[in-house]
């Protein structure tokens, strides 16, 4: 009762005041640390590979125990009520769905006035060359960057916390992290991440597997689940393609990477309607992950 609790009250706290400042933020901290050691990796692929797994394994290591010991210790001196507060404010940071749907809304509110403010604010986004798009291009990539990150941010951290608790939560983070950092390629800020980043890639892999599903079947609606997994494969990723094309299947849009792959080709462009029903639906879907949620942690 006192994980579920923790649970919604992490929810609301991010609801109402979004993400903690910078200098407090452990994600942040996280990207510090990889950032570190990820100048360290060497570029021979087998010393990069088994370093990069390494460097991986002893963040990972470090993350969980914190997150271990915090937890023990709210549960071994404080009374339920608070303890339920404290980690419900602990497990805020690793969720991040106030922030996404903020983002995505910017980019919106930037492509109503133009298409250059558009792309300039889609680059907060995604990691994409945003030069080249054009207005449905910018749109398309703001709502499959809120599908593929609502696994990410707030439905994989809720599931890791349901299994292991804060620990569970904190490494999945740090797990994602390490990927967005890490897991390309290619060449990437003058270093070649092919082998350095290939245990973080596939750790987050094996990580999001399951959530990645959940997260699909949260959004598509059942007269399309026959679908979802055809479109889903699609895409070069295990992962994210599953949230992408349920969201595509949901609001009845064609969504794709120009050159890469293309999402329920037969749909229409998507409109500034279509990106606040994405916003609308990814809302719903964070309230039934954490009814979900809440209820496992009570059987």
């Amino acid at each position: 009762m006192t994980a579920a609790a923790a649970l919604w009250i992490a929810l609301l706290v991010d609801r109402l005041w979004g993400e903690p400042p910078a200098a407090l933020h452990p994600v942040v901290a996280m990207g510090r640390y990889l950032g570190w050691a990820g100048r360290r990796l060497p570029q021979p692929p087998r010393a990069a590979f088994w370093l990069g797994a390494a460097g991986w394994c002893a963040g990972a290591l470090m993350v969980g125990l914190l997150a271990a010991v915090v937890q023990w210790a709210l549960w071994r001196w404080l009374p339920a009520w608070a303890a339920a507060v404290l980690l419900g404010v602990l497990l805020k940071p690793l969720l991040a769905w106030r922030m996404l749907r903020d983002e995505v809304q910017a980019v919106e509110a930037a492509l109503a006035q133009s298409l250059d403010a558009g792309r300039a604010r889609l680059a907060f986004l995604v990691s994409r060359d945003t030069a080249p798009l054009d207005a449905s291009a910018v749109r398309e990539s703001a709502i499959e960057s809120l599908a593929e990150n609502l696994n990410d941010s707030v439905v994989a951290p809720l599931f890791w916390f349901v299994l292991l608790g804060l620990p569970g939560a904190a490494v999945y983070r740090f797990a994602n992290t390490a990927d967005a950092m890490w897991g390309y390629r290619s060449v990437r800020n003058g270093r070649d991440w092919e082998w350095a980043g290939k245990w973080a890639a596939r750790a987050d892999d094996v990580l999001s597997w399951v959530p990645a599903r959940i997260t699909a079947l949260l959004l598509c609606p059942v007269r399309a689940y026959a679908a979802l997994p055809v479109e889903a494969g699609r895409t070069p990723s295990p992962n994210s393609g599953w949230p992408m094309a349920a969201m595509a299947l949901r609001l009845g849009v064609r969504l794709g990477k120009p050159g890469v792959y293309v999402l329920n080709a037969g749909g229409r462009s998507p409109t500034a309607a279509d990106a606040a029903r994405a916003v609308w639906r990814g809302g719903l879907a964070v309230l039934a992950m954490g009814s979900l949620s809440a209820a496992m942690l009570l059987v």
